[in-house]
């Protein structure tokens, strides 16, 4: 009888568990996790944009790869609201990452102001040597940007999953909104 009580016990606690972590909120934090931890999913995304990058040679690659990898680190957010409509929810996060877009918008302002800087031995533009700057530029970004997501759910087969995301989104969790 104890054991009989025991395996029910535990059942129930097991389905509880699964079923507090089947929500909305949750998911959209299992998602946001997914960056803090670098999960594989996001290298595998981070992996297959730098393949399919030709402005970037293979060391801007790897020293790009882990810029990324650091502000994935560093993001972080609070939960806002969520907010259910039957089979539809929408969970707000505030999410702060590294400001990337002023970076950039700053570097291409200097390129644009010093040309010279960013020519080959020939006195045509560089792209690498832009680049160079760029990347030296991003891994000295220390000013951090706050970002509202509206994460929309969907829930099929009684699992809450988020739905397909815009670029918008993509672009803040990325530092590289254009505010």
């Amino acid at each position: 009888m104890k054991k009989l009580l025991f395996l029910v016990t535990i059942s129930i606690l097991l389905i509880g568990c699964n079923n507090l972590s089947n929500t909305p909120t949750k998911k959209a934090e299992e998602f946001l996790k997914k960056y803090q931890t670098l999960d594989n999913s996001v290298l595998f995304d981070l992996n297959k944009v730098l393949d399919d990058d030709s402005n970037l040679n293979e060391s801007q690659k790897t020293i790009y790869k882990d810029i990324m990898k650091k502000h994935y680190q560093s993001l972080s957010y609070e939960i806002k609201e969520e907010t259910v409509d039957g089979d539809k929810a929408a969970v707000t996060v505030e999410i702060s990452v590294t400001d990337f877009k002023k970076v950039l918008d700053e570097a291409n302002n200097y390129m644009n102001n010093n040309p010279e800087q960013f020519e080959d031995e020939n006195g045509d533009y560089s792209v690498s040597r832009f680049n160079d700057y760029k990347l030296e530029q991003l891994k000295e970004a220390k000013d951090k940007i706050r970002y509202t997501l509206e994460l929309n759910l969907t829930k099929v087969n009684d699992v809450w999953t988020i739905d397909t995301l815009n670029q918008d989104i993509y672009d803040k969790i990325n530092g590289i909104y254009n505010y």
